[in-house]
């Protein structure tokens, strides 16, 4: 068994260079000339990508998630998903270009999207529209509401959560805010998501989260290492202002077994309490986070 204080794995020519301005991107498409940095018929287009004032734009960090998928097709494509959700949907760009890159391959694979932003649920589903493809979109706080529904269902979860460090009373506002107020080191709405994407991940499950830098994302590969997943990092990338990892997680039966064994032969009853009684206070945070839900 691996430490758990093993830092990811990152794939080979992870690190790439900072991506074009959304403008750029857009000018290349709608003039017709070659995206040498998307693979455009893999993802959705820009100029059919819906919007509104209080909705989220495409960008540089809604680049490098699609990026990372399209990094991982041929490993989506072997891992034939049947079930495949986005938490927080805003303009619809991540789920649409999951869909288009899964494609005919992906026949018979059900897509599902949830947003608290009323505006996002209906500029995402004209996305979906636009592009010709369809999933259900939820209007709701990440899964409330529908997490007995979803439990174990998610073969492949993606999430661009709200990382930036802001205020905590910030976090959750009305509007475009709640795609990137993300609290105390940006960790507020993502501390909430990932015991959320544990319960609704299949056995085969696989969960694509970005993360800034701020938010320490070796920590949170630590703690999702607690939990029996295995991760790496299929991106990383920098731009003008900002740090981005995408990374893959995914359960490791080894991690799953040897965390077991840890718990049940390696430590003494009073060890096994003294544990316990230590994330008391963490598991009082998650638990007030989840009557936000």
């Amino acid at each position: 068994m691996l430490g758990v204080d093993m830092e990811p794995k990152i794939e080979a020519n992870a690190v790439m260079p900072s991506l074009p301005s959304i403008r750029a991107k857009e000018e290349d498409q709608q003039n017709n000339r070659p995206v040498s940095y998307r693979m455009s018929t893999r993802s959705a287009q820009i100029r059919l990508v819906s919007s509104h004032p209080e909705v989220y734009e495409p960008c540089d960090d809604s680049f490098a998630l699609v990026d990372a998928l399209l990094a991982d097709r041929n490993n989506l494509l072997e891992h034939r998903p049947t079930f495949c959700i986005e938490l927080g949907c805003g303009s619809g760009y991540v789920i649409t270009s999951l869909a288009i890159m899964l494609g005919q391959e992906g026949a018979g694979v059900s897509y599902f999207a949830t947003d608290i932003n009323p505006h996002a649920v209906r500029v995402t589903r004209e996305t979906l529209e636009a592009h010709g493809v369809h999933a259900e979109v939820i209007l709701t706080d990440i899964v409330s509401g529908l997490e007995r529904r979803l439990v174990g269902m998610g073969d492949v979860i993606v999430v661009n959560p709200p990382y930036v460090p802001t205020p905590e009373d910030e976090v959750g506002r009305d509007g475009i805010a709640s795609a990137w107020a993300g609290g105390e080191n940006g960790r507020s709405v993502i501390d909430r998501i990932l015991p959320i994407a544990d319960k609704l991940l299949s056995e085969r499950g696989w969960l694509y989260m970005l993360t800034l830098a701020a938010n320490n994302p070796s920590q949170i590969c630590r703690m999702m290492r607690e939990k029996g997943y295995a991760s790496r990092i299929i991106v990383q990338r920098s731009t003008e202002e900002e740090s981005l990892h995408v990374i893959k997680f995914w359960r490791d039966t080894e991690i799953q077994v040897g965390t077991k064994e840890q718990i049940t032969e390696n430590r003494t009853p009073s060890e096994v309490m003294e544990s316990l009684l230590s994330q008391i206070p963490r598991l009082a945070f998650w638990r007030s986070g989840s009557r936000d839900s």
